[in-house]
């Protein structure tokens, strides 16, 4: 705990505010700050498993998350990412139900946690906090409503270079431009775009034929970012 205590400041100190959060009072502020809890988590540790009882929120101060659930074939399926400022496990604790996904962290991560108690506490007294939450499980609905359709009625060239840019839009690139900011496996690569580590490989090949990506072991660069989003069937 030491270890975090030096890398996660209070609240009002924090860097992250384009989050829901950033609606909150110096005093909620404050109360958020007091009763948090933080924790250090190495790469490849879950922060929570699918199917145990939620107990609060997660919000990550630094760090790259995966969420993802377990097929009937026990194949994993990648549902959505999260990165630093995003925050964990509120669909679970407004339904009452345990979690639906297990959330991995892609990196060593600091993540804080606040109780169901002290959150539900802030959102009776700031409307605004309450219509953010609104607002991002409407957006998850959306998104995993796109996501079975995609899966459905896309190639899996399509849901590959759709794979791609999902990870430029959420983790973005390095300092040269084109490079993505995360390094995934092409087992995980398959996880987001539904389908076998094999295809995935092979696929990756021909987008490269494609001059679409470049391949340097795991990094993965995009040159054209509009090449991959015509590919994709996705519109800039």
């Amino acid at each position: 705990m030491s270890k975090t205590a030096t890398k996660i400041p209070a609240c009002s100190e924090c860097d992250n505010k384009d989050n829901i959060f950033c609606t909150l009072t110096p005093e909620q502020t404050e109360m958020i700050s007091e009763n948090k809890g933080s924790n250090f988590y190495k790469k490849g540790q879950a922060v929570f498993y699918e199917g145990n009882q939620s107990h609060g929120l997660f919000c990550i101060h630094k760090g790259k998350v995966k969420l993802s659930k377990l097929g009937e074939n026990g194949k994993e399926q990648v549902i959505r990412f999260a990165k630093t400022g995003n925050i964990l496990g509120y669909r679970s604790l407004f339904s009452n139900e345990p979690y639906q996904a297990t959330a991995t962290v892609l990196e060593d991560s600091y993540i804080c946690h606040l109780s169901k108690e002290k959150y539900t506490d802030i959102m009776k007294e700031n409307s605004k906090l309450s219509w953010k939450t609104m607002q991002l499980l409407s957006k998850d609905l959306k998104s995993a409503e796109q996501h079975l359709i995609n899966i459905a009625q896309k190639t899996v060239k399509e849901r590959i270079a759709e794979a791609l840019q999902l990870l430029h839009t959420t983790f973005g690139f390095l300092e040269d431009g084109k490079t993505l900011s995360i390094m995934l496996t092409r087992s995980e690569i398959a996880d987001i775009a539904g389908t076998t580590t094999e295809t995935t490989i092979r696929t990756l090949a021909i987008l490269c034929k494609e001059n679409a990506i470049e391949l340097e072991g795991k990094r993965i660069i995009i040159p054209n970012i509009s090449v991959l989003t015509k590919i994709s069937g996705l519109y800039d």
